[in-house]
């Protein structure tokens, strides 16, 4: 990881350069893999101010909105970095693309070995109105 700090006007900017590997669970087949995590971004930093608001409306600025406050002399850098590591994260990470996954009715890793079960042609898609019935 590399930070670079610099005081600006009445905040401080933070450059970041994360990169990582990191062990995940793949969504389709539910094996662990491993894989390479990189992250740039840049955080500000201000001074809290401590002026009290009564429950009023108050407009943010656009700068508020990017920015983060601190309070004292010394800032944690850590929650802020984390929160950029978990932005990275894929939502469903994948082994590979070209994972075929777990049979729906063994369980079988279609990755490692073919499926010998009945419901080969098994498909989720409509499999809640499999029992549907109605009158005509």
């Amino acid at each position: 990881m590399e930070l670079t700090v610099a005081r600006e006007y009445d905040h401080i900017r933070v450059k970041g350069n994360l990169s990582a590997r990191i062990r995940l669970n793949c969504s389709r087949c539910l094996g662990d893999f491993e894989t390479d995590l990189a992250s740039v971004f840049t955080i500000f930093f201000r001074k809290e101010d401590r002026v009290a608001l009564d429950e009023e409306e108050v407009e943010l600025a656009e700068e508020d909105l990017i920015s983060v406050t601190y309070q004292g002399d010394e800032i944690d850098f850590a929650p802020e970095i984390a929160e950029q590591v978990i932005m990275e994260l894929p939502l469903k990470p994948l082994c590979h693309e070209s994972c075929r996954g777990l049979c729906p009715v063994c369980g079988v890793d279609l990755n490692e070995q073919e499926c010998t079960c009945a419901g080969s042609s098994f498909s989720l898609k409509f499999s809640a109105l499999k029992d549907f019935k109605f009158d005509k």
